[in-house]
């Protein structure tokens, strides 16, 4: 089974960029993807700090605390946070910001990365592929998403976030 960015139905890209199906919704990640990411964004911007409670991700990200728990296991396992136990603990990154890209978490938490069922990364539809005109465009679509979050770790996320604190941007 395929999860993570795809498309039930045959996608068209808009020219706002955004993607949508052809019955208007947007193409999603699932909340296990955004959450995480956003979790680990957290930890990577008190990269050093010490652990960081479940608690506190969730306060200062607007999450669920009961939904983290649940990423968090996934995420130990594959090497990607590690666990400090105790009053003082909590959670860290197991390996530096610069080392974790958007898409290590995406697929740990989503599995692998595809836009449709037959042009997903690391499995192959052969009736698809062979019978399909338009395959070769859910395949470049797809390698174009995985360019995209495998070029992001998390250092950069807190760096550009740590950019925009020091340059706000003011609105009128």
């Amino acid at each position: 089974m395929t999860v993570g960015i795809r498309a039930g139905r045959l996608g068209v890209i808009e020219s706002d960029l955004t993607t949508r199906n052809l019955g208007g919704d947007p193409v999603k990640l699932s909340t296990k993807g955004k959450y995480g990411v956003k979790a680990l964004f957290e930890l990577a911007m008190h990269e050093g700090a010490g652990p960081v409670s479940l608690k506190t991700i969730a306060e200062r990200q607007g999450l669920s605390e009961h939904y983290l728990e649940q990423l968090a296991a996934p995420l130990r396992r594959a090497g990607i946070i590690t666990a400090v136990r105790g009053a003082q603990g909590g959670y860290l990154l197991s390996r530096p910001a610069s080392q974790i890209t958007v898409g290590d978490v995406i697929r740990v938490l989503e599995g692998p990365v595809g836009f449709t069922d037959c042009a997903t990364e690391g499995e192959v539809d052969p009736e698809c592929a062979g019978n399909c005109p338009v395959h070769g465009v859910w395949e470049r679509v797809t390698q174009q998403i995985i360019a995209v979050i495998d070029s992001i770790t998390l250092q950069d996320l807190a760096d550009q976030a740590l950019a925009e604190q020091q340059n706000p941007m003011y609105h009128i």
